[in-house]
Parts: structure tokens; sequence; C-alpha cells
């Protein structure tokens, strides 16, 4: 028989990596794997660890299912798996940085990876140098040049608030000419937009919390590396000896099986309540990585294969924050909360101005970020008509 599977479109493999039903009395989904001790049929077995899993901190089947399936969608050459997206960030961070160097770190960080470098890898005796997510090859060279201790390149392209597209290619191949690992938070576009370590990436961080769950009911951080960064990943794991929960890595190769039609929904949908959302005289203007306003466009449309659901918009400049939370407190089908990638639409009011360090963000206006779920999309723009006559002060009955 012939082996096509190197043949196979993205929707197919996401039905059959993680899984042998041969191995499973035939059952679909393999099943989850509870425990901490494994039994040795030997002496010499025990003393020279020869079992798949040595101890349960190790890891187990289930874990292991969904590695080799993240590995397969990544392109990377392994992937190790952690209790949710900030462990797997810093763990990353950890693992690439050691006291007296410095990491680079683009200014549009998320706030728990800014604080994670600015107080615990301080602690560490580890510099951050933070910089302009849109910084050029040439300016990247010239930051390298005078920083000699720089060790990693951290990126996160789109940024998940104010939506700054890198350009990863180029900077990943000045990171390689000094030395840099390359790291990349692709969580927003996750491997079937954007192909991290085909780009040049040598680490890549996603939060399987977001659109590889789907359902907003479990936490999980996922890092796949390159060849030569994967087997010093898996040695820092072992150190570590920490494990993703069980039933989170079930849950997680679940959602893989519909990831690809979930994300093509959530992009479809996102582009539609963005256009709408561009036209309402309220908003000053959408921040999303297919609009040409947005920073970055032009290498969205080089890079990209798509857009998931989160994009944010600038109101204009004469609304107040009491205006937005008279606004968000109304909505009956957005939900005001921190995360994304769920079935559930999500808005969020936030303020970027005073976050950053390396550069400016003054965007005219109050910036709200929307997360669009699998509700009808009328009735989630009715619920944001009536949002937007409670921001304009309009008395509603």
């Amino acid at each position: 028989m012939t082996d096509r599977s190197a043949e196979r479109r993205v929707e197919t493999t996401l039905t059959r990596v993680g899984r042998c039903s041969e191995e499973q009395y035939g059952f679909i989904n393999a099943p989850i794997y509870r425990g901490s001790t494994t039994l040795y049929r030997t002496f010499d077995d025990a003393m020279n660890a020869r079992a798949p899993f040595m101890y349960g901190t190790h890891g187990n089947p289930t874990v292991a299912h969904l590695q080799s399936a993240w590995t397969a969608l990544t392109g990377g050459a392994g992937t190790v798996i952690l209790s949710s997206g900030m462990a797997a960030v810093s763990f990353v961070l950890l693992a690439v940085a050691k006291s007296g160097d410095n990491v680079l770190v683009m200014d549009t960080a998320y706030m728990p990876t800014r604080r994670f470098c600015d107080e615990f890898l301080r602690d560490m005796g580890i510099t951050t140098t933070y910089y302009d997510p849109l910084i050029t090859a040439e300016e990247l060279r010239s930051l390298l040049t005078k920083m000699p201790k720089t060790t990693a390149l951290i990126m996160e392209s789109p940024g998940s608030q104010t939506f700054e597209v890198q350009d990863v290619p180029t900077l990943t191949t000045v990171a390689r000419e000094f030395g840099v690992t390359s790291v990349l938070d692709n969580t927003w576009a996750t491997p079937l937009f954007f192909d991290a370590h085909g780009k040049g990436c040598d680490i890549s961080v996603e939060a399987g919390t977001k659109y590889l769950g789907g359902h907003s009911d479990l936490l999980l951080g996922m890092v796949s590396a390159n060849a030569a960064w994967y087997p010093k990943i898996k040695h820092t794991l072992s150190l570590w000896q920490c494990t993703p929960g069980n039933e989170d890595c079930f849950l997680a190769l679940r959602g893989l099986r519909t990831l690809y039609i979930r994300l093509k929904e959530a992009e479809k949908r996102a582009l539609d309540l963005a256009q709408f959302l561009q036209n309402r005289e309220e908003v000053l203007r959408v921040l999303h990585p297919a609009f040409p306003e947005c920073p970055g466009h032009e290498i969205w449309k080089r890079d990209f294969t798509g857009s998931s659901g989160l994009f944010s918009i600038i109101l204009r400049p004469q609304y107040t924050l009491k205006d937005v939370e008279r606004m968000l407190d109304g909505l009956q089908l957005f939900g005001m909360g921190f995360s994304w990638g769920g079935f559930e639409s999500l808005i969020m009011y936030y303020d970027c101005t005073a976050n950053r360090t390396a550069t400016t963000f003054a965007p005219g206006g109050l910036l709200i970020r929307i997360q669009v779920g699998l509700e009808n999309l009328e009735d989630l723009k009715r619920d944001l008509v009536d949002g937007f006559k409670r921001l304009r002060g309009e008395h509603q009955h």
C-alpha cells in the first residue's frame, strides 16, 4: 500500500495525527492515562531505564500523543507541553538565557511576559531590552552590535492587543547572524496560518488554551523547537519534571480535530464584523492585520495564510472610559474576559499607552479588543449596535 501521508492537506492531517486506533482496541480516540508510577519487568530494565516513560513526571501516552501531533503540525523537530501558555513562555525564557545574558523582547509583549522579564529574570541577573515590533533588519543589527550579551530575540506577531505584524523571516535571519536564538509566540495565527519554523524561528510558543482547546475549558502551553534546540528544550523539561494535566491534553487532542474548520470560521466572522465596525461612526479605526491600516499589513499579506478571530478597534476621541463602561456593562452576548479562542464572543477594554518603554502607543482614542465566537453574526452586530447607543449616552428602554 502506498503511503500518501506526506501529500495530505492540513485538514486531513489534523484528523489523523496523535492517535493510533490499532493500539487502542479499535477505538478512535486515545484514552487518558493517569498515574505517577510505572513498573519495570526486570531489575536490569529498571537500572537502565528501559521503558517509554520512566515515571509520571516524564509524561505518559496521553501527553506523547499530543506532542507527536503538535510536532507534525508545526514541522518542528519535537514538542514539549506545559500547564499554560505563560508557563511555556517562562520555560523558554529560562531555557535560552542565563545570568549575565540579555534578551530582546518586543514592546508589544503580553503583560504577564513583561512582568516575568521585569521581575523574575531581573532577579536572576538577566536583563531585558524592549524593542519596536516594527524594527527593521538594520535597526536590529545595530541593536545586537551594541548588546553582545544578547542570547534571545522574543517575538509576538501580531501583538495580541495592538496587532503590529513583525517581519519574522527578516528578524530571524539577522538573529542567526549574531548567534541569537529566535522565539515566536504564535498563538494568534496558530501553525495553520503562520509557519513559524519555516519562517526561521528556532522555537515557537503557543497557548493551547486558546484555539487548540477552543472551548475555554483548559490551560495548556505548547513549545515546538527545531533540531538544534529540541534536545535542550527536552532536557530542560526533564530537569523541571513539570507535566501538563492529562485531561487537558486529551481535550487538546479533541480540539485539534476541529481546529481548522473552527479557525476558518473565526477568520470569516471576524473579517465580517471588523468590516461592519470599520463603517461605524463611533470607530476611529480597526486594528486587524488583514486591513491595510494595520501596522505590518504588507508583511501579513506576504507571510500569513489567514487571520484568526481576534482584533481591536479604536474609538473616536470624544468617548471616555465611563462611556465604555456603560457600553460594555449592558452587552448581552459579548462576555468580558481576558482570554480568546473559544466559542463565545468576548470584549475587553485595554490601556496599552502606559505599557511600553521602547515605543509610544498613541492611537487617538480608547482601545477595545474583540474576540469573535460562534454566535450568529447578526445577533452579535445587534448587541454591539445597542452598546454603541449606550456609548453615545442614548437612553435605552
